[in-house]
């Protein structure tokens, strides 16, 4: 786009031409006030009017959020005539809004507050009688008070382009507009304002994910669990990563007096820019429970007495060293875990084999990404995404299965949401459920249970019989293609379609789509991994994308999505029985040898045991010592029964977690752990 010249407050620049004029003084650091632009929404609103300038040639002062700057504008952004105009607009707000700024949650952060401040406004000349509207506090985490709201519309914009929820909008008319709430879809209200017809928020599709309440510039949508607990400028936000998916969201715990009041979003964020999910924005009252764990406890007679922490090392040192002499180093092992720090597991990781002397080291990812590590490792030398979460919503198609993302990865359901409705990508859905983005599939692709390896040699065979494989990537890049034609050229369509039930058509129509795209992301989680034939599945994965060239380029990729917080850094770590940290095979001598240097002790050169076979050896008395960090094989292990009693019939458990969990009702010692709240580390 070509650039144009236009002076701003008397200084001549060479700016972007279609960019709005509030968009160019943000960029040349000129502040003008707005009440409903934010960066983050993009900045056309123009619903407050408080941003006007003026243009010279026009009539009227102009919004600057909407204008767009063009050859030769002449901008003033705070003349007398502009100043006057804001004060106006501002008092006009006041007018109608409560001033009760004494006792307003928002005081302190309040926009509109801050800018009467700035104004030198004490009082409106305008009278207006405004409706009492009562309180809607019908949503378990947002208190709505609808007589502060000022109309700027973030809520709306935010819910409906962003969130996509479509709960609340603009309606009535004139003097009674306000904010309804009402019963939306992916294609919105019916009409743009609508009249006669609102509910609490609890009646409509919001999915309390607090969006809204993090735009909201005056006390209009609150934090109900935060109200009467602090004021803006009485919290140290102290940054941290969310712990309850994959995603890697981040966010701010405001903390008041050691206790964190409310979590707050921040644009500078990576991977979600404001954006949360009600877990990570309203999900932190656990932290202050009253039943955490707080002191080491050891079973005696039965029961858990607390004891101090110098005897509880003291019963773990003596035990572990008297089991490890008298069985050996084999029959001790360690459970990492995917909800804790990479120093957390390569801690426990290097505890295990340095200090027990054994191999047998493992946590959750076995159970629900170990195909993901065995299957892309093995295809491209690492187990990791091979794009951003930023790069999803600019993909031309995105091929979805084994995943439920609105519920297992919100915040990059919404990227995929923003590929389809904003960018205009197509999405394929493979799945045997009706999961809420088939709303927004181009395909649904119904397949039977444990037929996803049919299902993507199917799709490989319409592409490479209609010669719509990427040749000169399979020719320089990849090795295997011949078998893998002769393999997959057995699996038609039609063949497929008996196995799956998907119909011959729909693979050949998203076999075309996937082939014929510039770019195709292709995103799966343990819909796929977590299975007989998931590294398989995985193995699949990798083939379809090498053989349409998706690999090596922007927006292009295979992604795999992990379930708890951090699973690719525990396996990343070394908290795996075969590996140390960077994927280092525990039984080739230069690396055992490297890291029995750097440890300074003698090493296992024997790969250990996964958890599955922890557990059953410890059925079977071959595993007599285990020392578990925040995991609970006694509730999420497939087999419940066996994995209770395996740990029953272990001579010696230690367990440290943060509540008293199943597996830490069997342990004979609990040590109390932390919450990513009380902790430093890092995450991958």
């Amino acid at each position: 786009m070509k650039e144009v010249k236009i002076t701003i407050d008397g200084k001549e620049v060479m700016v972007q031409e279609g960019k709005t004029i509030l968009q160019v003084a943000t960029e040349m650091g000129i502040k003008i006030p707005t009440l409903c632009a934010m960066p983050e929404l993009g900045f056309a609103r123009g619903a407050c009017r408080v941003c006007v300038v003026d243009v010279e040639g026009l009539p009227t002062l102009t919004a600057s959020c909407v204008y767009p700057v063009r050859e030769g504008l002449v901008i003033h952004t705070k003349n007398e005539r502009v100043l006057k105009a804001r004060k106006t607009i501002l008092e006009l707000l006041i007018a109608s809004h409560p001033l009760d700024c004494m006792t307003c949650e928002q005081t302190g952060s309040c926009e509109l507050q801050n800018l009467a401040y700035e104004f030198g406004i004490k009082e409106s000349r305008f009278e207006r009688n405004k409706e009492q509207i009562p309180l809607d506090e019908s949503n378990p985490f947002i208190v709505r008070d609808l007589n502060k709201c000022i109309l700027c519309g973030r809520c709306v914009e935010i819910c409906n382009d962003i969130q996509q929820s479509y709960a609340i909008n603009f309606g009535n008319r004139s003097a009674k507009t306000r904010i309804i709430a009402g019963l939306g879809n992916n294609l919105g209200f019916e009409t743009e304002m609508t009249s006669g017809f609102d509910a609490k928020i609890k009646y409509s599709n919001c999915v309390s994910c607090g969006q809204c309440v993090a735009v909201c510039p005056v006390g209009a949508l609150i934090d109900k669990d935060a109200q009467g607990k602090g004021r803006a400028w009485e919290f140290t936000k102290v940054k941290t990563t969310c712990n309850y998916c994959g995603c890697g969201c981040s966010f701010d715990f405001n903390v008041k007096e050691g206790k964190v009041v409310k979590v707050t979003s921040n644009p500078e964020n990576v991977v979600n820019g404001i954006n949360l999910c009600v877990k990570g924005r309203f999900g932190y009252d656990y932290i202050h429970r009253d039943d955490r764990l707080t002191t080491p406890l050891i079973k005696k007679n039965g029961k858990f007495e607390k004891v101090s922490w110098e005897e509880a090392y003291q019963l773990i040192s003596s035990k572990f060293t008297q089991i490890k002499k008298e069985s050996g180093s084999d029959s001790l092992a360690v459970l990492s875990s995917a909800k804790c720090t990479n120093e957390e597991n390569y801690l426990l990781m290097k505890f295990g084999r340095a200090v027990l002397g054994t191999n047998n080291v493992d946590h959750c990812a076995r159970l629900c990404h170990s195909a993901t590590v065995a299957g892309l490792a093995q295809a491209f030398g690492s187990g990791a995404m091979t794009n951003s979460i930023k790069e999803i919503a600019n993909a031309s198609v995105i091929y979805l299965t084994g995943s439920n993302t609105t519920e297992n990865h919100p915040i990059i359901a919404l990227e995929i949401k923003k590929a389809v409705t904003k960018n205009g990508a197509k999405l394929i859905v493979a799945d045997p459920r009706e999961i809420e983005l088939v709303e927004y599939a181009t395909l649904w692709l119904r397949q039977r249970p444990g037929t996803d390896v049919a299902l993507f040699n199917g799709l490989m065979n319409v592409i490479i019989t209609e010669g719509l494989e990427d040749k000169e990537f399979i020719e320089q890049r990849t090795e295997g293609y011949e078998e893998l034609k002769k393999t997959v050229l057995k699996y038609t369509p039609e063949v497929v379609e008996t196995i799956t039930g998907v119909p011959a058509e729909d693979i050949r129509k998203a076999a075309r789509i996937y082939a014929t795209s510039p770019t195709v992301s292709l995103i799966y989680s343990m819909g796929i991994t977590q299975h007989t034939t998931g590294t398989d599945n995985v193995f699949s994965t990798a083939n379809i994308s090498m053989l349409t060239g998706n690999l090596g380029k922007e927006n292009a990729g295979v992604n795999p999505l992990r379930g708890q917080s951090n699973v690719q850094g525990a396996c990343d770590l070394g908290a795996l029985p075969n590996v140390y940290s960077g994927y280092q095979s525990v039984v080739d001598p230069k690396v055992q040898e490297k890291f029995s240097k750097a440890w300074g002790v003698e090493l296992s050169n024997k790969a250990g045991l996964t958890v599955i076979e922890i557990l059953n050896a410890a059925y079977d008395g071959k595993v007599k010592g285990i020392f578990i960090m925040a995991e609970n094989p006694a509730m999420s292990d497939p087999d419940l029964n066996h994995a209770r009693e395996a740990l029953k019939r272990v001579e010696f458990l230690v367990v440290t977690d943060v509540f008293m969990s199943e597996t830490a009702e069997l342990a004979d010692v609990i040590l109390p752990g932390v919450t990513s709240a009380e902790k430093d580390g890092t995450i991958t």
